[in-house]
């Protein structure tokens, strides 16, 4: 659905993508991971044909958005970082105008607005001007906006950033619906990596460049190994293992490079293993393993 090839751009003496190439597939939960200047939001703004790259193809949906920008821009929906939302305008006023670009009016309008209304939850908001709602009740309607000519693709640039639990389980649901029932291509950028957890592939970019790429769990077996986290006993014990850990609340967790290690250290002390769990390593861990730094914030640490 997605498709890029050898693309760059730079910024006078800065590179802010460098020889970039991935596919995103129909349907997919797609995340794109990477710090702030890591070359995320330049590839995206050359993916909606809001910037020009230097070298290298994009094509979405199999056409060339050299070639037909219009039909490309028709087949996305974005949800950018900052509210694009009139302040002073109603919410039905701000999805109406949009509505019109696309040359949806009248009935179509109605049925479209009613239906994303009650999928987004925000039917006792409609009178409502925007700058009187909530971050969270914006973004329920920045993504209406989005979807309001039933695109192809919705591309979402940290969406719950700042976002009340609720709000984050309306959207994940209502994502959820859209690509099971119209299969649309999520292209997802965030820095909570519970999130890339749940997606179908990952890209971690750093500096423009593409450094680490697969599913979470071919990443997780790449770039981390298992974690043991064993409860009452003593750090003289957990030394005794002769592997790294640390000290979580009132446990360690202690870093094997796979199952089968675990196996063995639990073979070999098993008056250690009284009470104890094994997990993979997260997404957190891929990402400062292929890095070098968390992803906090969107920034670097």
């Amino acid at each position: 659905m997605i498709e890029i090839t050898h693309m760059s751009k730079s910024f006078g003496e800065v590179a802010a993508v460098q020889d970039l190439s991935f596919r995103v597939r129909e349907g997919e939960l797609f995340a794109f991971l990477g710090i702030n200047g890591a070359g995320k939001s330049t590839t995206i703004n050359i993916i909606c044909g809001q910037l020009s790259k230097d070298a290298g193809t994009v094509r979405i949906g199999g056409i060339d958005l050299d070639e037909e920008p219009d039909y490309v821009k028709r087949n996305l929906g974005v949800v950018f970082q900052n509210s694009v939302l009139d302040k002073e305008l109603s919410v039905r006023d701000n999805l109406e105008s949009r509505a019109a670009l696309y040359g949806i009016r009248g009935k179509e309008f109605r049925e479209r607005l009613l239906g994303l209304a009650e999928l987004l939850e925000f039917e006792n908001l409609l009178k409502r001007t925007v700058g009187k709602l909530s971050g969270g009740q914006r973004r329920r309607i920045d993504i209406a906006r989005a979807l309001l000519h039933r695109p192809r693709i919705l591309i979402l640039d940290e969406p719950t950033t700042g976002l009340d639990p609720q709000t984050r389980s309306i959207l994940w649901r209502v994502i959820g619906e859209l690509r099971k029932k119209e299969k649309m291509t999520v292209f997802l950028t965030t820095h909570y990596m519970e999130e890339a957890a749940d997606a179908d592939y990952v890209v971690i970019l750093d500096r423009g460049k593409l450094i680490a790429e697969g599913t979470p769990l071919t990443m997780k077996n790449t770039y981390t190994g298992d974690f043991i986290t064993i409860y009452g006993v003593e750090e003289a014990k957990i030394q005794k293992l002769g592997a790294p850990y640390e000290v979580i609340r009132d446990a360690y967790r202690v870093e094997v490079p796979n199952t089968a290690a675990a196996t063995d250290l639990i073979l070999k002390y098993p008056e250690i293993f009284q009470d104890y769990e094994i997990t993979k390593g997260k997404m957190d861990d891929v990402f400062l393993a292929v890095t070098g730094k968390k992803l906090m914030g969107g920034t670097e640490k």
